[in-house]
């Protein structure tokens, strides 16, 4: 733990110096917006089997009750990122199982339902990557590999909305959590936002209780959100997870999943409206 704590802070340092140079060629000011627009046009397409994001319990593809939470949350979201001009989210959860990543992908589906967003969802769960099974497309190249600067940013990520594209990983990482603190990642991933100037990065983070590497990264991110799981997560749990993510970044609230018993007033009412 320690030996990641000095790592966090020397990727802290360095980028507060601005010792940390991107690897990649940017577009330049001058041609920034012609630039971003045909960053986006070239990147891969690749279509959703709806059968699979029926299964996968991808909801927020189109509006309706079933999308409506994940709206809410979206409303939220961007008023916070427009308060504060942020763009990165850390999507986390304080163990495995409780739906972190789909939580994260259908919020990113909602988002992208705004045309006038430019949203990209970044997998850095990298012991785990599931992203991949879930929508049922492969990446061109790993994301993990554009972390390491040994594959351009364009090459990492795929598009499944005009305005929605995915960085994930078709296997697990080598060493993550070293990846994770690395400057080389975070020069990586500010070179991705950079090209293609996205509105919302949604980071797929892995859980905090678990494993360290999320605490590597979090450091690079400008808030965070928590997903638990009703009648698995613990209120003791939530609570340690959330002190240790607010240590490094701004925690905006928890997302309660599996939550089986609601009442009818508690919902948006969606079929009155």
């Amino acid at each position: 733990m320690e030996r990641i704590q000095s790592a966090i802070a020397k990727a802290r340092a360095a980028r507060q110096e601005g010792a940390v140079r991107s690897p990649f060629k940017l577009p330049s000011a001058t041609s920034r917006n012609s630039a971003v627009q045909a960053a986006w046009a070239s990147l891969p397409e690749r279509t959703l089997d709806a059968s699979r994001v029926e299964r996968n319990r991808l909801v927020a593809s189109a509006p309706g009750a079933d999308s409506t939470p994940f709206d809410v949350m979206r409303t939220n979201l961007v008023r916070h990122l427009r308060e504060h001009d942020w763009t990165r989210v850390a999507i986390t959860s304080p163990g495995s199982g409780v739906g972190k990543t789909t939580t994260c992908i259908n919020l990113a589906l909602s988002l992208a339902r705004q045309r006038e967003l430019r949203v990209i969802v970044l997998e850095l769960d990298l012991r785990r990557p599931s992203i991949q099974k879930i929508l049922g497309v492969l990446p061109t190249a790993n994301l993990s590999d554009v972390m390491r600067g040994t594959v351009a940013p364009e090459d990492g990520l795929v598009r499944i909305r005009p305005n929605l594209a995915v960085g994930m990983n078709a296997e697990p990482a080598t060493n993550p959590a070293e990846l994770l603190s690395s400057t080389q990642a975070a020069a990586a991933i500010d070179a991705i936002e950079i090209r293609y100037r996205p509105d919302v990065i949604l980071l797929d983070m892995p859980p905090v209780l678990v494993i360290d590497d999320a605490l590597a990264f979090l450091d690079q991110v400008d808030c965070a959100l928590m997903v638990a799981a009703a009648e698995q997560s613990t209120v003791a749990e939530i609570d340690r997870a959330g002190k240790a993510v607010s240590d490094h970044t701004k925690v905006l609230g928890v997302i309660l999943n599996k939550c089986r018993y609601m009442d009818k007033s508690e919902g948006y009412g969606h079929d009155g409206y």
